[in-house]
């Protein structure tokens, strides 16, 4: 029986609940406007998976210490600046059902606020002197720059391989949670080669729950039977399609890149491909890689110590791979 987020949060309770007013004492500013902001943008935070990855590592390895909850909040911090930053970029109104920073204090604002969750979070490691924690997540920022703009380069035409599409989604969605394994790892003073495996660790995992966030779409379709094609309609080429046109004719590879490329609008063809991607196997052949990931990552846990955090760890990876949204 899989673990409730609850179950899965229970050995590191009091931690996250440390974690929001130390992550909130970190936003403060004097400017009232930024203030507002900050205040706004904790008031409608997510799940927080991402600081539950950085201390269920850190527990697994031995410790949680105050350089665990500076390694989350610099995460946290620098996370929510990327997310910022994207609403920008896709000039998107909505982030998680609320209005975004962009549409409710227009771009400019946006764009400086991200600027200075970024700084906050580069201040949080440089005053503590933790410039490996630093490294970790820095490098992780500029991998999800590269995939995002990989991504934004292949989108224009439409010749996305699936090689080409593992190494988008290692950079883009991967890179932030390998980052939080690994700095949970750094922050227990574990060895190199344990914080590297770690890393490799988060890799994988979010390697599988960006492929479950492909099979979104599919999922509920097969469900209802109405299909959503959202990510079709936003033009992208995911796992499910990519594997669809390598396999099918081409009046069929034709009429799928015509759809999501000029005629993302239409929705009768936009269900009618959503349907061939189901019907030619695109669905299945993403259901088994991202299993496939999901059992790598499974695998490499079972070289770490078997206790109370490693069995959330399983039962985090489980729970991002049975969401229903």
């Amino acid at each position: 029986m899989p673990l409730s987020l609850e179950e899965i949060k229970h050995p590191i309770k009091q931690e996250m609940q440390l974690f929001e007013q130390k992550f909130r004492a970190a936003m403060q500013s004097t400017v009232p406007l930024l203030d507002r902001i900050m205040h706004y943008i904790v008031k409608r935070k997510g799940k927080q998976m991402r600081p539950m990855f950085v201390f269920l590592s850190a527990g697994m390895c031995g410790g949680i210490t105050e350089s665990t909850h500076r390694a989350a909040s610099l995460i946290e911090l620098l996370h929510t600046a990327t997310l910022v930053h994207d609403d920008v970029v896709d000039d998107s109104n909505l982030r998680r059902g609320f209005f975004s920073i962009n549409a409710l204090w227009k771009n400019k604002i946006a764009v400086l606020v991200g600027d200075y969750l970024l700084s906050r979070g580069l201040l949080l490691s440089v005053e503590h002197e933790e410039f490996e924690l630093l490294k970790i997540v820095s490098t992780s920022v500029r991998k999800m720059s590269e995939g995002e703009l990989l991504q934004i380069e292949k989108a224009r035409r439409m010749d996305i391989t699936e090689e080409v599409y593992f190494e988008i989604i290692t950079n883009k969605t991967a890179s932030l949670i390998a980052s939080c394994c690994a700095t949970g790892a750094s922050s227990a003073s574990m060895p190199n080669e344990k914080v590297a495996q770690l890393h490799k660790f988060g890799e994988l995992a979010g390697i599988a729950f960006q492929i479950k966030d492909d099979l979104l779409d599919y999922e509920s379709t097969l469900k209802t039977g109405k299909p959503s094609g959202i990510d079709i309609k936003e033009h992208k080429l995911t796992l499910p399609v990519i594997y669809t046109l390598q396999r099918c004719d081409k009046p069929t590879k034709k009429f799928i890149i015509n759809t999501i490329k000029n005629e993302s609008e239409n929705k009768e063809k936009v269900n009618k491909v959503v349907n061939l991607v189901i019907e030619l196997g695109g669905v299945n052949y993403a259901k088994q890689k991202m299993k496939e990931y999901q059992q790598q990552a499974f695998d490499l846990l079972q070289t770490f110590p078997d206790n109370v955090y490693r069995k959330s760890l399983e039962g985090l990876i489980q729970y991002t791979i049975d969401r229903e949204r």
